[in-house]
């Protein structure tokens, strides 16, 4: 069974920096890539960044590529997201991601079948 625990969610002033992380438990191959996917109210599920975590290849949506940076740590099974220069367009929940990914690196919520809990950024102006 996969498990993915998320955190490090908070609510920040724009411009602000948060961490976030995702932890894994369960079959290894389900964590070939992993990565973050937000929601806010009344849109859908975006990607946010993705990550091999063998190679360390990462993908960025356009809105965040240098702003947020992704990174993984395999001795912990973990994921990060470090988010800086936050915007207020940035408030959502975001949930952790991971899975196989045998054709390419995932970056729609289509392409992944194991999720986290959710954890709420607010970014406040």
């Amino acid at each position: 069974q996969v498990q993915l625990v998320e955190s490090g969610g908070g609510s920040v002033q724009a411009g602000g920096a948060l961490r976030l992380s995702c932890t894994h438990s369960g079959y290894s191959y389900t964590r070939n890539c992993m990565g973050w996917f937000r929601q806010a109210p009344g849109k859908e599920r975006d990607g946010v960044a993705t990550i091999y975590t063998h190679s360390g290849a990462p993908w960025y949506a356009d809105s965040v590529k240098g702003r947020f940076t992704i990174s993984r740590d395999n001795a912990k099974n973990t994921v990060y997201l470090q988010m800086n220069s936050l915007k207020p367009e940035d408030t959502a929940i975001y949930y952790c991601a991971a899975d196989r990914c045998d054709y390419r690196l995932g970056r729609t919520p289509a392409e992944f079948n194991y999720w986290g809990q959710g954890t709420q950024v607010t970014v406040s102006s």
